[in-house]
């Protein structure tokens, strides 16, 4: 018996180790956009992932949100306004977003992560 939960406890470990060793490759090159990020949540996730080396595309909705992050970060991470409650806001950072991604060849994924991050305020 004794034998069969130790079994199972090395299969488990065995496991988590090999999800755990898992790397993406090419992380350098992937791009992420994130809304919401002049404060909490969002700005900690643009700041962190700008740290491990991704590129991000950050969407304030203020200037002096997007002011206080470029101070922060490398020049890996971009900003932007956006306000998403506009449609006209929301075009115009479509349109950013495709500008800074380019054209990335077929190998790469052109947008890796969209993480929507923020309200309305209503």
């Amino acid at each position: 018996m004794w034998l069969y939960l130790a079994a199972l406890l090395g299969l488990y470990f065995l496991r988590r180790w090999y999800q755990e060793r898992q790397k993406v490759e090419n992380l350098t090159e992937k791009f992420v956009f994130i809304t919401g990020c002049d404060s909490g949540f969002g700005n900690l996730l643009a700041r962190q992932l700008d740290a491990r080396g991704l590129r991000v595309l950050a969407a304030c909705l203020t200037q002096k949100g997007a002011e206080q992050l470029d101070k922060v970060t490398s020049e890996r991470l971009k900003t932007s306004i956006l306000d998403v409650t506009s449609k006209e806001s929301v075009a115009a950072a479509t349109e950013w977003v495709k500008g800074c991604i380019g054209s990335k060849g077929e190998s790469l994924p052109s947008l890796w992560c969209l993480c929507a991050i923020g309200g309305t305020g209503d």
